[in-house]
């Protein structure tokens, strides 16, 4: 598999200043190269911090901890733990879910290992020195669960959150007002829409994601697929300077692989 192109799109994004690139883990149920080896070879050859998704769907307690340990050995400290999404989502509907342990359940393994103790008890030297990501959806139905489960994150060991894409920002506002006194720094997922048909994708197909009436409204309101983007991308930036003053930061996804757009 080549992963010049990626390597590339990684060497331009940190000439143009970017901070940190994420490296999904099976998003949707689907299958890609691994992701550490990703980060490895991003981290390595175009001198960028990656934030690397580790997801629970896939292996079981033994195999995971066997990953962790080998992302402190590509020196990959960032990671962001999700629960995934179940294979039925993806082309391989009969492939078996794991999940011995959830997002929360994997924060305080990894909090663990940082401390030097493995799963068995069994002292690791040296520890590990990763920095625990967890997700957020501020849009969730059920709010007050959401806010419990981000409490349990938080005493499992969470250093940092990254939201679902955001699509309406008062919402975030809202949620971010209740969650603020737990102190974590909270990055603010933004996705600038490419066209009417990727936010119809978005809102039917994507869990997590809320996107506004008023959004598909104006995602609607020409035909263009270039006029479309360029409102997708005046939407994300409405957006980033709606809440940028209450975040520690902004992930930026790239549609389709895009960069320009997330640049943009």
């Amino acid at each position: 598999y080549d992963l010049g192109e990626t390597i590339a799109k990684s060497k331009t994004l940190h000439r143009r200043g970017v901070d940190a690139i994420n490296i999904p883990d099976g998003p949707r149920a689907s299958s890609r190269i691994s992701p550490l080896l990703t980060a490895q070879r991003i981290q390595q050859e175009a001198m960028i911090e990656v934030i690397l998704h580790f997801c629970c769907r896939d292996r079981n307690l033994i195999g995971m901890q066997a990953d962790l340990l080998a992302c402190a050995a590509c020196e990959v400290r960032n990671i962001l733990f999700v629960t995934g999404d179940p294979p039925k989502l993806g082309n391989y509907p009969h492939a078996s879910g794991v999940f011995d342990a959830d997002s929360i359940g994997m924060a305080a393994v990894q909090k663990r290992l940082n401390t030097g103790i493995d799963l068995g008890g069994q002292a690791i030297d040296p520890p590990t020195h990763a920095v625990i990501g967890v997700g957020l959806d501020p849009t969730a139905i059920d709010r007050a669960r959401e806010i419990d489960r981000f409490r349990q994150k938080v005493e499992a060991g969470a250093e940092f959150a990254i939201t679902q894409p955001v699509f309406d920002p008062e919402a975030l506002l809202r949620f971010l007002d209740q969650v603020e006194g737990h102190g974590l720094p909270i990055l603010a997922g933004v996705w600038p829409l490419v066209s009417y048909r990727n936010a119809l994708f978005m809102k039917n197909e994507v869990p997590g994601v809320v996107i506004p009436d008023a959004v598909l409204e104006r995602m609607g309101s020409v035909s263009g697929r270039e006029d479309q983007l360029k409102i997708g991308i005046e939407i994300a930036r409405e957006s980033v300077a709606r809440i940028r003053p209450r975040v520690r930061g902004i992930q930026v996804s790239a549609p389709l692989g895009k960069i320009a757009n997330a640049l943009a």
